[in-house]
């Protein structure tokens, strides 16, 4: 693999570099993201973010999801969710969704912005079936249980509120029809550090041969 730094200095006298690789190679910003993971791992909320959509109707929807990983080790942030949600439906109206992510240990805040891509039973692709079922797998039993609710946001039928424990679920079953995996493919990353006072600013694009080059900039807090 090889990786081309050109660094310069523009009329503000900030620099930026362009990374040239391989898709399979780290983005520049995620060994951060990694990092601010791993010194945070002592608080449980900090596999939790936050996911930004646009709905049909052009207003910003906000919720807090959880982490699921990198897509066989790409810089491809997984997401569990019902095909049901209104996020689903959002998705599909506009492609594009931000992450929010905060960190209260280090004080570090990642904004991920990019294209996602909705992964359910119907998907063509087999490679990406196969990676819908490897997230089913590693998600908790609890976890999958809840796929097996009622539709979420609708109405309660009832006026007891149902409980996962009300249902049952073969383990060794693949992932249920209400099962989707979102894929969320960063081309813009907005990086602050509150303790140093920095903050960069990661650009993508792609170059000819398809692979991703990222460009870094230093910004004011």
């Amino acid at each position: 693999m090889e990786e081309f730094n050109i660094i310069r200095e523009d009329q503000g006298q900030k620099q930026w570099r362009c990374f040239a690789a391989a898709a399979t190679m780290a983005a520049p910003w995620k060994p951060l993201l990694l990092n601010a993971i791993q010194t945070n791992s002592n608080l449980k909320h900090s596999s939790f973010f936050q996911l930004a959509t646009i709905g049909s109707n052009g207003r910003p929807a906000n919720r807090t999801v959880v982490f699921r990983g990198f897509e066989n080790g790409s810089d491809r942030i997984q997401i569990n969710t019902d095909c049901r949600t209104s996020k689903v439906e959002e998705i599909k109206h506009s492609p594009f969704g931000e992450i929010c992510w905060y960190f209260t240990d280090s004080w570090e805040q990642f904004r991920i912005n990019g294209r996602v891509d909705i992964i359910d039973e119907s998907d063509p692709d087999p490679l990406k079936l196969q990676q819908r079922e490897k997230s089913w797998f590693a998600s908790s039993l609890k976890s999958r249980l809840q796929y097996l609710g009622p539709s979420p946001g609708l109405p309660c039928i009832s006026e007891e509120t149902s409980s996962i424990h009300e249902y049952s679920l073969d383990p060794s079953s693949g992932p249920i029809s209400a099962f989707c995996l979102l894929v969320l493919d960063p081309d813009q990353v907005d990086y602050l550090n509150l303790k140093s006072n920095e903050r960069i600013s990661f650009t993508c694009k792609q170059d000819g041969d398809g692979n991703k080059c990222w460009t870094s900039k230093k910004i004011n807090p």
